[in-house]
């Protein structure tokens, strides 16, 4: 039977092992809270779930510990070399230069190379939010999806990324892969041992499946065919071609490439509200058109009409209060590294008779 953590607790938990392996307290709670809102948010395929990869990556020398991040900036434009760090330390990062630069310039472009799997874009949508500021992010990741008409995988499921501040209403946050379903839910899947939609993937021949094994050894598919294909080409060209990072076959799996880093590229866009009108402004014109959109006659069935992220912030208020479910598999990960960094897991479970806010 599942368990449920507390996810202050957890995300303690998760900030000690990686202290424990080695960062720097500020960097581990980092690395930690990205991973934790990934799970709050429902989005548990990016979740704690990938605790095991990422210390285990640290652990074989495969990400560097506290290399200096260099920068080259003129303008409104930077170029970010993460220097191999953890992903979600080089995005944030990456996001304090385009904050910065947004706010003194009005509009930013923020490129990164030699970074790593940085988990969520809306990690880093949610803090641009709280500076009234519209954000993109883009990231490339390694090779899973097969160019349209292909069968071997050739370009990532390129995450495209949007986040808009609002007023009353919860913000406008879209975080999407561009193929189907991201890759991680299919190896969620695999590990629950549960079958998956025929329309996510394709076995390695080619063919449509509905086992997660199979789909692991083959592609996922694009969304939207010749769109999500197209989409995800550009994004690659963006955070890959343009930043100097790898791009196609040269972003390398961080599961089973155990001899090179994966040179990850991300791409930041920051655009300053207030150049175009007062946020006060903004904010009652965003709230009206998401309260008509919202009042829009349903179809059969339906009874709520969502708005980009709206679901996801329930998840984590629903989260916040009853706890984070995590599978077997993932707890016996995770439990296997608080025994050998000497961290002891059970001090972080979620009592039953227990409600949190």
């Amino acid at each position: 039977m599942n368990r449920k953590y507390h996810w202050k607790q957890l995300q303690n938990y998760c900030t000690h092992l990686f202290e424990k392996a080695g960062l720097q307290k500020k960097d581990a709670q980092v690395v930690a809270e990205s991973l934790i809102m990934a799970d709050l948010r429902g989005v548990d395929s990016h979740g704690v779930v990938r605790t095991d990869i990422y210390l285990s990556r640290l652990k074989a020398g495969m990400i560097n510990l506290d290399s200096e991040m260099e920068i080259k900036a003129n303008g409104p434009v930077a170029l970010l070399d993460g220097k191999n760090r953890f992903g979600s330390i080089v995005g944030s990062k990456a996001l304090d230069l385009a904050i910065d630069r947004t706010k003194r310039f009005g509009i930013s472009a923020v490129g990164v190379k030699h970074s790593n799997h940085f988990g969520t874009c809306a990690y880093f949508l949610k803090k641009a939010i709280q500076h009234d500021l519209i954000m993109i992010i883009t990231s490339n990741a390694s090779q899973t999806m097969p160019p349209l008409g292909g069968i071997r995988p050739f370009i990532g499921t390129n995450p495209f990324s949007v986040g808009v501040p609002t007023g009353n209403h919860p913000p406008f946050i879209l975080d999407m892969a561009t193929s189907v379903v991201s890759r991680g839910k299919i190896i969620v899947a695999a590990q629950k041992g549960e079958k998956i939609p025929d329309t996510w993937a394709v076995d390695k021949y080619g063919n449509p499946t509905t086992d997660a094994t199979d789909a692991l050894e083959g592609s996922v598919l694009p969304m939207g065919g010749a769109k999500g294909y197209g989409l995800s080409m550009f994004i690659d060209i963006m955070s890959g071609v343009l930043t100097g990072a790898g791009f196609g076959k040269y972003v390398n799996n961080m599961y089973e490439n155990w001899e090179e880093t994966q040179n990850v590229g991300h791409f930041f866009i920051g655009i300053d509200i207030k150049k175009f009108m007062p946020i006060e402004d903004f904010k009652k014109r965003i709230d009206q058109y998401f309260k008509e959109i919202k009042s829009e006659p349903k179809a059969p069935g339906i009874k709520e009409i969502y708005i980009p992220g709206e679901i996801e912030q329930r998840h984590v208020e629903e989260r916040k209060q009853y706890g984070i479910e995590l599978p077997i598999k993932v707890e016996e990960e995770l439990r296997k590294w608080g025994e050998a960094y000497h961290v002891n897991i059970n001090d972080y479970l979620l009592k039953p008779e227990e409600v949190f806010e």
